[in-house]
């Protein structure tokens, strides 16, 4: 049968077939878990059909683990016979900001959008006087949640909690929000670290099919690149993504080795944390404490190391407590929903807002912080996270 110039045409458009994913642990342990680049998100750990890959939650840990003893910590029996789910679930596996981005946005990151692709940039804060004092800075992200359930975008959030209910270990634990109250039980900020997409189980024993994700900005990436990986039904229940900047998390053993032991503040008796600069803590005997940000370097966690996104690029929402004012929350709108669910607030009365130029050193703050991020991204990895961060200068050659 002979093949007419026509049919040669159409066969030259049309579209190249993509390769076929077959990574697994194998790869994810050797290119992500090792290497430094794991964030411990634990969207592996979601993501596992098999129940194999466990989580440490433990101080110096906060990594997944494989469970089987069969082929090693190194290998994955499942995934000798094709599973690929954990390494399509890895917001840190080869090509991930550009399929993230390809899938909210349809196109990738350009070189001057080093904080993530947006659209609104606005200053924020809850009207409701409640939601705003227990909320931190501007209260938002406790105003979208509460209004998120009433109007019934949401059936739950997967967010955090400090163990035990109260501040006395400061041990943030993933939970789920159903209500307002639970929502304002688990309102501030702790800068350590919780796994929040590890609520995930709870919610859906709990029936909860339509959830809110509210994380650190790697874990903001955890449901595009699922969506943009084809994982299936674990990344559906997930349909409204809410992004915290974040520079770093501090290891929980920060308050027993520097705050208690130098500054004999027991984590027992800290009402509230913030960072403005420096390292803000208030007591419950009405005392106020300012601890210098350098001081606090050596208890980074080790899973901040290489992260190179600040500005929670992928969330629908993004919102972060930088800038002049305290008492307002600095959001960067990314998607259709984030901007349909802020107009709506705005319109409503749920929340006051204000242009964000109105405040430009918090934008200048944030381009500064988001470069300081991408550049702890090694030049090893994908070279595309990397794009738009100023080139160094060359030192001038000796005459």
């Amino acid at each position: 049968m002979s093949t007419d110039a026509t049919t040669s045409e159409a066969s030259a458009d049309a579209p190249a077939k993509s390769e076929r994913w077959t990574f697994q642990w194998k790869e994810l342990f050797d290119e992500v878990i090792t290497s430094g680049l794991c964030t411990g998100c634990a969207g592996c750990v979601i993501s596992c059909p098999h129940d194999v890959i466990g989580y440490n939650h433990e101080a110096g840990g906060y990594k997944p683990f494989h469970i089987e003893d069969e082929l090693g910590p190194a290998d994955c029996g499942h995934g000798q016979k094709g599973c690929t789910s954990c390494t399509r679930a890895c917001p840190r596996f080869r090509l991930w900001e550009p399929q993230a981005d390809e899938h909210l946005f349809g196109r990738n990151r350009l070189d001057d959008e080093v904080a993530g692709i947006h659209g609104d940039i606005l200053l924020t804060r809850a009207s409701d006087d409640m939601v705003h004092r227990m909320g931190q800075d501007g209260g938002l992200v406790s105003a979208l949640l509460i209004w998120a359930l009433d109007n019934d975008y949401i059936d739950g959030a997967l967010t955090s909690y400090l163990e035990g209910g109260d501040a006395s270990t400061w041990k943030a634990i993933p939970g789920v929000a159903t209500n307002r109250e639970e929502v304002l039980a688990g309102a501030g900020s702790r800068y350590t670290y919780s796994a929040n997409t590890l609520a995930i189980d709870e919610a859906r024993e709990r029936g909860l099919s339509r959830l809110a994700l509210v994380g650190m900005s790697c874990q903001s990436s955890v449901p595009p690149i699922m969506w943009s990986r084809k994982i299936g039904k674990i990344s559906k229940p997930i349909v409204f993504n809410i992004g915290l900047l974040c520079s770093k998390t501090f290891d929980d053993a920060i308050f027993e080795e520097l705050f208690e032991a130098k500054y004999r503040i027991p984590k027992a008796e800290i009402t509230k944390m913030n960072i403005k600069g420096v390292f803000q803590i208030w007591t419950k005997d009405g005392g106020y404490h300012e601890i210098n940000l350098k001081e606090c370097h050596a208890w980074t966690r080790e899973g901040c190391t290489y992260c190179p996104d600040f500005a929670a690029e992928h969330a629908d929402i993004s919102t972060g407590g930088i800038g002049k004012d305290n008492d307002w929350t600095l959001t960067i709108v990314r998607t259709e929903l984030g901007r349909e669910i802020m107009s709506r607030m705005i319109a409503d009365g749920s929340i006051i807002a204000r242009p964000g130029d109105e405040d430009p050193g918090a934008i200048a703050l944030m381009r500064k912080l988001a470069e300081k991020s991408r550049s702890r991204w090694p030049g090893w990895a994908e070279p595309v996270v990397r794009l738009g961060l100023p080139e160094k200068k060359k030192p001038a050659a000796k005459s």
